[in-house]
């Protein structure tokens, strides 16, 4: 399964975007996930979401990031409202039969929120 992730780009502090990620394959039997890497640091899990429809998220975006898939468009997104100046990295979507999926990722879309 190959996945492109695109939406990224440059938005004000207090701005939203919609991240998508697009499968070549079905990925109704995959977890799912956003993570993101900011310069000079590691890479974040930041979102979640279960084969089932279950969802996790990392502190720093609850409340504020949310994560959703559309199994028949081979789909996955991230909504992100409220951006900060921190959410700013490149973001990655994954995919696998893991928890905490790792197997196929997409090659990153970079957020960069300005103040």
């Amino acid at each position: 399964v190959q996945l492109q992730a695109f939406g990224g780009g440059l938005v004000q502090v207090g701005g939203s975007l919609r991240l998508s990620c697009a499968a070549s394959g079905n990925i109704f039997s995959f977890n799912a996930g956003w993570y993101r890497q900011a310069p000079g640091k590691q890479r974040e899990l930041v979102a979640l979401i279960s084969n089932q429809g279950s969802t996790a998220y990392a502190d720093s975006v609850k409340g504020r990031f949310t994560i959703s898939r559309d199994n028949a468009k081979k789909t996955l997104y991230l909504q992100m409202n409220s951006l900060k100046p921190e959410d700013t990295a490149v973001y990655y979507c994954a995919m696998g039969a893991l928890v905490v999926p790792n197997t196929y990722w997409g090659h990153g879309t970079l957020v960069t929120v300005s103040s």
